[in-house]
């Protein structure tokens, strides 16, 4: 026999009652007024009637993107949050509405922390603590090695929000919310350490940017879990009279008020459920852990790395001793300005021809050296990977022959002037 339950009565008035038309379309209305806000900073910049017909899509399509999608916008999504997880309570169709805003928002808060460390910390994310950087890049703050269990419990996260708000109550029992609440609670848990991870106090705004994300994710799962208990109270439900261990758990779950510490409770089974999978296509039981503590230059990062080689990013050559080693064959670290460089023996053999010309010509030096800092600089900037790096090595092979034989023409020892190029001494050191 069943025995059914109604729900508490008391607040019909605020489910029947119908938002403005403003709350329903919340999300369309700021995201279009975020994008128009984005136009307005260039615009100022640059005035309109100043601008080529031509040039005018662009300038407000950059402001529109720049500005209003990756400046504006995540303060106004974390805005709406908080004003959903005030005004949408027990309200249905607010909070119903609202659910845009959490899955748009979580995938374009991973998105814009991966953007931010990229652009503004030099974050090279396929590379671990072990090895060489250059310049001012950063080692990544995921272990590598650790990166498929981190993207699990992510998505794991993610399905868990959207099973909870996209499965009615009425069609299920208490024990699937629960376990979607389980899920949540493991991929915020996940938000918070990565938050811990990449912020670092400081007077800098783009740092803050990097808190928006566990930020958003813990209200999320605030609001999730505050409206599913109030709505599980306003659904009517049977009690099967049912021995087996689901019914059991269902009757324990029957009062809602209990699903936030269920969720707690069944969050650490799910997770080694999970970690057992994990371990079958090769992931270690202690990944989530290593995932944060196998890095170097973040807040729980337990790992030392090397210092970083630098290279002067506005010579061709410099730039180009940064390619892939079977490429550019490196010799040696050399000094330059003060910094360690990798250096090549085209590195060596271009310095070493330079020196020459200096001793031998300053006058056809200085004219040379203005024009390859005219020319050469907007070149080299454009560099930014190995792969660029090697093919100005290739393209400068042929000027790396014409240098050995001046060289070889003019001076009487010149290897051993090449071998000699940034180490910090001449060929008159030794004389």
């Amino acid at each position: 026999m069943d025995n059914k339950i109604t729900p508490e009565t008391g607040n019909e008035s605020a489910r029947g009652k119908k938002s403005p038309l403003v709350i329903r379309h919340l999300f369309l209305i700021l995201t279009a007024l975020t994008l128009f806000a984005g136009i307005i900073p260039p615009v100022i910049a640059e005035p309109i009637w100043e601008c080529e017909l031509d040039e005018l899509p662009s300038l407000l399509l950059e402001g529109a993107v720049i500005v209003g999608g990756f400046i504006i916008y995540p303060w106004v999504l974390t805005a709406a949050e908080i004003f959903l997880t005030i005004y949408g309570h027990r309200r249905e169709e607010v909070y119903r509405g609202g659910r845009i805003f959490d899955v748009v928002g979580i995938p374009l808060g991973v998105l814009y922390s991966i953007l931010y460390l990229g652009l503004f910390d030099s974050v090279e994310f396929g590379k671990d603590w072990h090895e060489v950087l250059y310049n001012a890049q950063t080692h990544t703050p995921i272990f590598t090695q650790s990166m498929t269990t981190i993207w699990t419990l992510a998505l794991v996260g993610y399905a868990g929000y959207l099973i909870v708000n996209f499965l009615s109550l009425k069609k299920v029992p208490p024990l699937v919310p629960v376990l979607g609440m389980a899920a949540m609670y493991l991929g915020t848990a996940e938000s918070i350490l990565w938050g811990i991870q990449v912020y670092t106090p400081s007077l800098i705004i783009t740092d803050i940017y990097l808190l928006l994300f566990p930020v958003n994710c813990i209200i999320v799962t605030a609001r999730t879990v505050r409206h599913k208990v109030w709505e599980w109270e306003q659904t009517p439900y049977e009690i099967q009279e049912d021995n087996s261990l689901i019914q059991t758990c269902n009757r324990l779950l029957m009062r809602s008020k209990r699903w936030p510490f269920a969720a707690f409770l069944l969050m650490w089974p799910l997770l080694g459920i999970l970690i057992v999978l994990l371990l079958l296509v090769g992931q270690r039981p202690d990944a989530v852990i290593k995932a944060f503590t196998e890095t170097a230059d973040w807040n729980l990062s337990q790992r030392v790395a090397p210092q970083n080689v630098y290279y002067d990013e506005h010579y061709l050559c410099t730039v180009a001793a940064g390619g892939h080693k079977r490429i550019v064959k490196p010799l040696r670290l050399g000094v330059r300005h003060g910094h360690e460089v990798i250096v090549n023996r085209q590195l060596c053999v271009a310095n070493a021809f330079e020196q020459i010309l200096e001793e031998k010509t300053p006058g056809l030096h200085r004219v040379i050296r203005h024009i390859y800092d005219t020319y050469g600089f907007p070149v080299a900037k454009l560099i930014h990977s190995q792969y660029t790096a090697d093919l100005i090595y290739f393209l400068m092979k042929p000027l790396e022959w014409f240098f050995l034989i001046v060289l070889y023409l003019t001076d009487t020892n010149p290897e051993n002037r090449i071998a000699l190029q940034y180490t910090g001494k001449s060929p008159r050191d030794f004389l």
